[in-house]
């Protein structure tokens, strides 16, 4: 009897370990494939350090799989941000935007849709400056060429699009017809959002108002956007806001 008992706890220990191993090889599987796509370290002249931090976090509660990018370029400036003047340096955007990624990032022209399900870009002036010149050009900047690729290839893919902040520009100049927010147009908590907004409408695409603590989502191309730092909210707010961001992503993805 004791021998038949031992035996049947083996097997019952046996079984739940392969449970348990099973679990953990489809979860695995199961994963969201996301790359980010940086834009330098610094809300002045790069990505903005806060919400690609909100960004990764969030993918990481998720359980999705990221891989980090950016492109081999020069960034348009140096911005003293402690003055908030431009410096006289030269820095790279993949070499800066290695700081975010803490040295786990690869070349944009490396970045394969195939292996991925979902593509964010967080904002910051670097998506503005660097990933296209819509800082000094406004809705008739041009964007840059590896950043034009990614947007639509993943578009043509049909994987969904994640952008904050000042980054829903970028489908707004690649995407036609598209949807997006940068915020409310008539609050003075989005003290740049008025001005974005009318930008992006007269490129023939559509900017829906939504508070900071909520994202659009654009069904048809597959975009999802939300304000962050367009709006001056407290931090905990675009942290937030960026979460059902990235929520929505893995939703679609």
């Amino acid at each position: 009897m004791l021998t038949l008992l031992h035996h049947c706890g083996r097997t019952l220990l046996t079984a739940r370990t392969l449970q348990t191993v099973h679990q953990s090889h489809y979860s695995a599987q199961m994963a969201k494939r996301v790359a980010v796509v940086l834009a330098g370290c610094g809300v002045y002249d790069g990505t903005e350090i806060h919400e690609a931090s909100a960004v990764l976090v969030h993918l990481s509660r998720g359980g999705a799989a990221v891989n980090m990018f950016a492109p081999n370029v020069d960034q348009m400036h140096v911005v003293n941000h402690m003055t908030g003047e431009p410096a006289q340096d030269k820095r790279n955007v993949l070499v800066e935007s290695a700081r975010v990624a803490r040295g786990k990032i690869q070349d944009l022209s490396k970045l394969s849709v195939k292996d991925h399900d979902a593509v964010i870009f967080p904002g910051g002036f670097g998506a503005a400056k660097n990933l296209c010149s819509w800082a000094v050009q406004g809705k008739d900047c041009s964007v840059n060429d590896m950043v034009k690729d990614t947007l639509q290839a993943f578009h043509k893919e049909g994987k969904p699009i994640g952008l904050c902040c000042i980054s829903p520009v970028l489908a707004a100049k690649v995407i036609p017809g598209c949807e997006v927010t940068v915020g409310i147009e008539a609050d003075g908590k989005y003290p740049n959002t008025a001005d974005t907004a009318a930008a992006i409408n007269q490129l023939g695409c559509k900017h829906v108002s939504k508070s900071v603590g909520e994202s659009h989502v654009d069904e048809k191309n597959k975009l999802v956007t939300t304000s962050a730092f367009m709006c001056d909210a407290p931090i905990h707010e675009i942290f937030d806001g960026i979460g059902t961001m990235v929520r929505d992503v893995l939703k679609l993805a």
